[in-house]
């Protein structure tokens, strides 16, 4: 699988309403899961909020949202981040490194996730915020 570029819409609290609407747009399959699924919060209010959901349409098209959680600054209509996914560890670490250096800063590091996967996250010089997802053997395809 090459390296791929897709957009990640955050939301507040309204993820899985929006991601279904863009379903009901484009079609295809979506998958959802929650911050509870994965413990990935502390916080018994954000179980059910989506943590990562994921948009493949039958023409290719692939868009990932989730819920910002209640611990992090949300501005909306800076809700977008960039999403770097696929098999090569090597060349999406190299991406990571890159990105967060020379003023840039360290979110998340890249490390084993709840999922399977190795994740990072970072944001850019510039302000733009990258995750940055190297897929597992077992096959996974992104969650976040």
């Amino acid at each position: 699988m090459p390296t791929i570029l897709n957009p990640y819409l955050s939301f507040r609290d309204n993820a899985r309403e929006a991601m279904n609407f863009y379903q009901s747009v484009f079609g295809g399959d979506l998958r959802l899961s929650t911050f509870g699924e994965y413990q990935a919060s502390e916080d018994p209010a954000e179980a059910e909020k989506i943590m990562h959901g994921m948009l493949t349409t039958p023409q290719g098209l692939v868009l990932m949202g989730a819920d910002t959680p209640n611990g992090m600054e949300y501005s909306q209509g800076s809700s977008i981040s960039i999403s770097l996914s696929g098999e090569d560890e090597a060349e999406l670490r190299g991406y990571y490194e890159k990105l967060s250096a020379d003023g840039g800063s360290v979110t998340v590091p890249m490390e084993r996730s709840p999922w399977g996967d190795v994740f990072g996250m970072c944001t850019d010089r510039y302000g733009t915020a990258w995750l940055v997802n190297v897929n597992s053997a077992q096959g996974t395809t992104g969650a976040p």
